[in-house]
């Protein structure tokens, strides 16, 4: 049974090895059995004499080696924009032909910094899986970038269309990012807006996209609401998202980033075609599109009588006669006795028997010198030194200083609020969705990382014809980098390369519950043959019995009656002595 068990445990072990070599390359079984097998061939030719040429020799030998697994091709092919859109940019031109570089300064900052003079490119991804693939990459390091380009027509929310903001675009933030924004501004349609002289300033419609300085990850959902009573714009911030936005900064992997704006001032944004945030124009932006309809009358005081005391004290309230407030919170504990081996004339520190006065030491200067305080080493050995002292421990009788019971107040007013009045800006906009036209769309940004990869920027009125757009572009990378991607096996093991100690993590979650469980069955395969091994054996042993009680009957001698009588007799006799 212990070899048995033995033999369970070594062949549980080979297989989780094997499992985890076959990701390597073929298995010690695979080349075994290709070298029996070119012996066999060998003993087979020279049974029959036939020589094998080299091109027999050269077959076998690729048959012999491993296939190596096949990755499916993606081959790229530039998106096609389909349908109803306004602005389509895949950058496949490999050129800057229709985008604009911003020439101006940035205000109220160091001349040394606020020229927007980063620079940009139009080039493959560092590690491209789509050669031929091009992006817009943001090259330069702590710079001021700015770049726009006109849309084919401006977008404008007419009230009478159906119609829905649809914006797409990729990111890739190839090398990380430490502090840096990667969103985009839907620049609104004005008489004096000049790309030439795009800045921070310059008004938009719509702010949109990632953006990240140390720990704080955001996804950006901005607009400009104006107000219809002065025309002035105020930003509105969509809530934060609820989902963890981590991953999308520091896989370094391509990621589509989608805006959708309903007619219904519905809002949704969207990370690889999951939605990430949504919300209503009106509920969920901060501060409000719309100002309360009444606010606090900022000239109403609260009269000098309010009572916004809730409890007071009792008036009536009278302390007790035998109230000690000198009592003290401790008193010497008259139980205390002192612990035997007290050293009452022995000081707890010693001046140090091996210092010596420096020779620099100069007493008019520095004063008698006296030699460092250390402890005292008779001290150690004994429960205490110095004069005894008797614990403080609390006091039963200390009450502390005596104070009226609080009752509820009967003049309480409640806590004061100014009165409300009708608020004098007050408006109502049941419609932030008709936000201002824009006309053109632009980058404008601040990173302390490079190598910011765009891509496939795209804006139309159809929900389909962006996914459309997003399945022709951002789809096919997608496919490219899965199927990039090494399997899982690969993966671990690549791991534990990195972190020996995987390994051990390895043995426990694979190779031990398969140990276990084999043993588990092999154990009880053990019991059971066992078990069936007693039973045959007991059914022999009657069998046999009952064989040589029928040879006995069948004997003549025992037929015979008085035989048997005198048998039985005996039988009776013996019975009748034992008992």
């Amino acid at each position: 049974m212990a070899q048995t068990l033995r033999l369970c445990v070594v062949a549980v072990l080979a297989l989780a090895l094997i499992s985890l070599s076959q990701a390597q390359g073929p298995s010690e079984e695979d080349l075994v059995e290709d070298i029996m097998g070119d012996e066999m061939d060998v003993e087979d030719d020279l049974d029959l004499g036939i020589a094998g040429d080299e091109e027999e020799e050269e077959e076998a030998a690729k048959e012999a080696e491993p296939a190596a697994p096949l990755i499916p091709k993606v081959t790229y092919k530039a998106p096609e924009p389909m349908g109803e859109h306004f602005f389509a940019e895949s950058f496949d031109r490999g050129t800057l032909d229709s985008w604009v570089l911003s020439k101006a300064k940035k205000e109220d900052i160091d001349e040394d910094i606020a020229k927007y003079d980063g620079q940009w490119s139009v080039e493959d991804m560092k590690d491209s899986k789509l050669p031929g693939d091009k992006g817009l990459v943001l090259k330069s390091r702590a710079k001021h970038h700015a770049i726009s380009a006109q849309l084919l027509r401006p977008f404008i929310f007419d009230s009478n269309l159906i119609v829905c903001l649809c914006r797409r675009y990729e990111v890739n933030f190839q090398t990380g990012i430490d502090c840096g924004g990667a969103y985009i501004k839907l620049l609104t349609q004005t008489p004096d807006l000049d790309l030439d002289q795009f800045v921070d300033k310059t008004p938009y419609t719509i702010m949109f996209g990632p953006d990240k300085c140390g720990e704080d990850y955001k996804l950006h959902l901005i607009f400009r609401h104006k107000n219809p009573k002065t025309g002035e714009y105020e930003e509105k911030h969509a809530k934060k998202p609820d989902a963890d936005l981590r991953t999308y900064y520091t896989d370094k992997k391509t990621h589509l980033y989608t805006l959708v704006l309903n007619p219904d001032n519905s809002f949704e944004v969207l990370v690889d075609q999951t939605v990430v945030n949504s919300g209503n124009l009106l509920t969920d932006m901060t501060p409000a599109v719309n100002p309360a309809a009444e606010i606090e009358d900022p000239e109403d005081s609260k009269p000098e009588d309010w009572d916004e005391m809730p409890k007071i004290q009792d008036p009536a309230a009278v302390k007790p006669e035998d109230w000690d407030e000198d009592a003290p919170a401790q008193i010497p504990d008259e139980a205390a006795v002192k612990p035997d081996g007290w050293l009452d004339d022995e000081p707890d520190y010693i001046s140090d028997p091996e210092a010596v006065k420096p020779e620099d030491w100069d007493e008019d200067m520095d004063g008698e010198w006296e030699a460092p305080q250390v402890p005292n080493p008779a001290c150690e050995a004994a429960p205490g030194c110095g004069a005894w002292q008797r614990p403080n421990v609390d006091n039963p009788s200390y009450k502390g200083k005596w104070k009226p019971a609080m009752i509820d107040n009967p003049n309480y007013q409640g806590v004061w609020k100014p009165r409300k009045v009708a608020n004098p800006d007050f408006f109502e906009d049941l419609h932030p969705f008709r936000m201002s036209p824009f006309s053109a769309v632009g980058l404008e940004l601040w990173s302390m990382s490079s190598d910011i990869f765009f891509d496939n920027f795209f804006i139309t009125n159809e929900r389909h014809t962006a996914d459309r757009w997003a399945t022709d572009g951002w789809g096919l990378k997608k496919a490219a980098e899965g199927a990039a991607e090494p399997g899982l096996a690969t993966q671990m093991l690549t791991a534990a390369e990195e972190r020996p100690w995987l390994w051990v993590v390895y043995v426990l979650t694979v190779a031990l519950p398969l140990v276990l469980i084999v043993v588990f069955c092999c154990t009880g395969k053990v019991r059971q043959r066992t078990a069936r091994t007693h039973a045959q054996q007991i059914d022999t042993r009657n069998r046999h019995t009952q064989d040589s009680a029928q040879l006995e009957t069948s004997h003549p001698h025992n037929r015979n009656p008085a035989h048997t009588g005198a048998r039985v007799s005996g039988e009776k006799h013996t019975s009748s002595t034992d008992a």
